[in-house]
């Protein structure tokens, strides 16, 4: 830790309380928790809830999958009870799927109060949200982008008496670049607000925390508490690189076929739940179509598709009615995926961080999970780095190389086909240029709304 840490209220002894009886929250809150099925509450809920609700700001240190986002919905949820208004809290996060989750979990906790949410995301209709945002929601999520968009085009809404804002990802929102938007958003809150920063690491927060948060918040460290035993096996398969996919497409037959063998490597499940990650769009879409002509039902999440699309694949996946998902990386943050049991790496991630992610998609909440890292000749070096990050050497998983070789032919021409397919649907670059039309006329939709707006910005570039 740094110098700050004299700064930041810091707890080691957290103790899992019994039930949420123990926590203050009101009544209603601890029904619709059990209710929910919800009988004890986490250490990120059971250290961060009672500060909330005190009046402190918090900076969390979290896994995806520990509870965080009740950590903050529920008290959001009791202060909002004591007085229903207009926009109450703003939530950030980094991605749009993450964004839908967090509503979700809001809409569940806050039934009992008629809650009122807008999701302010990139993907969807401008002028819906736009709509949305004129009536007074009391709690938004929105990506940065999205809803510096909404603010720099004059949408009559105001987030000037807003009670909280939470930075979910809040690493990731500060790494990444969010700069321009993240000023454009704190302009317009108020300075008398709570700031809860919940993340998947400290480091990468702490030094920036000062600025946005007013006082001095609450932190919160999971890694300070004891570390569960590692039920993920983490494996690498050496590869050439040029018949890479027949071991990926080898790989997904062994553990989404129904022949039992005696390979200790491959957990015994009657059926597998696996996301395969990929470096590029392309290479997202390719394998799950090439999967699919394997009779593999799939489906792909990227940044290219539709935001509708890329729902509707993420539910699927959720709720089992397709087992296996391509993934960018996209996925690889925030998402609460449960039962996720196979984790494969088409592509070694560039970041060795960005390999954490996306194998913490597995072996939550207790459950084991495996790991497969594709490594070709020119990866080694990147695998090292990897190794030395988590502080432990991956387990070499080895393969009938004769069942690959059968596959080589029928691999390489599917992928042929494929590519030919999306080369003649000119794929990502039809999508590319509907969004630069629709966002061209929702500009010009919202201009002719706000004509004092649009005619102020037009003096300004004029006077620079």
């Amino acid at each position: 830790m740094s110098d700050n840490d004299e700064e930041i209220e810091s707890r080691k002894d957290y103790v899992e309380s019994s039930s949420f009886d123990s926590l203050p929250l009101k009544k209603w809150l601890k029904d619709q928790c059990r209710l929910l099925g919800f009988d004890h509450p986490t250490p990120v809920q059971h250290a961060c809830i009672p500060n909330i609700l005190q009046g402190q700001d918090i900076l969390a240190c979290a896994k995806t999958g520990s509870g965080k986002t009740a950590a903050f919905a529920l008290p959001i949820l009791d202060v909002l009870s004591d007085d229903i208004y207009g926009i109450f809290a703003l939530v950030l996060t980094p991605t749009r799927e993450l964004a839908y989750q967090i509503a979700d979990q809001f809409r569940v906790f806050g039934k009992p109060l008629g809650l009122k949410d807008c999701v302010i995301t990139g993907g969807m209709d401008m002028m819906i949200q736009n709509s949305a945002l004129t009536e007074s929601p009391h709690i938004v999520i929105a990506t940065p982008g999205r809803l510096a968009d909404h603010i720099e085009s004059g949408t009559e809404f105001s987030l000037n008496k807003i009670k909280f804002l939470v930075l979910d990802e809040a690493d990731r929102l500060l790494e990444d670049n969010f700069g321009k938007q993240l000023q454009t958003i704190f302009s317009k809150l108020p300075k008398q607000r709570q700031t809860l920063l919940f993340s998947a690491t400290i480091t990468d927060t702490i030094k920036q925390v000062q600025s946005i948060s007013e006082r001095k918040p609450f932190l919160f460290d999971g890694n300070l508490l004891h570390q569960p035993v590692d039920k993920l096996d983490q494996y690498y398969l050496l590869v050439p690189a040029n018949v890479k996919d027949a071991y990926l497409f080898h790989l997904l037959s062994l553990y989404h076929s129904n022949n039992d063998d005696d390979d200790e490597q491959k957990p015994k499940l009657h059926s597998t739940s696996t996301i395969v990650f990929t470096n590029t769009c392309r290479d997202c879409q390719i394998l799950s179509m090439m999967c699919r002509k394997f009779h593999m039902p799939s489906v792909e999440i990227h940044s290219l598709m539709k935001q509708r699309q890329r729902l509707a694949s993420l539910a699927k996946f959720k709720s089992l009615q397709v087992r296996i998902l391509f993934a960018t990386d996209v996925a690889s943050r925030g998402l609460d995926i449960p039962s996720v049991d196979l984790i494969i790496n088409h592509n070694v991630p560039f970041v060795p961080k960005e390999y954490v992610h996306r194998v913490g998609r597995t072996a939550r909440a207790g459950r084991s999970g495996t790991s497969i890292t594709l490594v070709t000749q020119y990866d080694v070096k990147l695998m090292h780095k990897i190794e030395d990050r988590i502080s432990k050497s991956l387990t070499e998983y080895r393969v009938q190389e004769k069942e690959v070789l059968k596959l080589l032919v029928e691999v390489s021409m599917t992928r042929s086909q494929v590519e030919i397919q999306l080369d003649e649907e000119d794929f990502g670059e039809a999508e590319k240029i509907n969004k630069r039309k629709h966002r061209i006329l929702e500009q010009e939709i919202l201009a002719e709304a706000n004509p004092k707006k649009s005619k102020n910005k037009k003096k300004e570039k004029l006077n620079v």
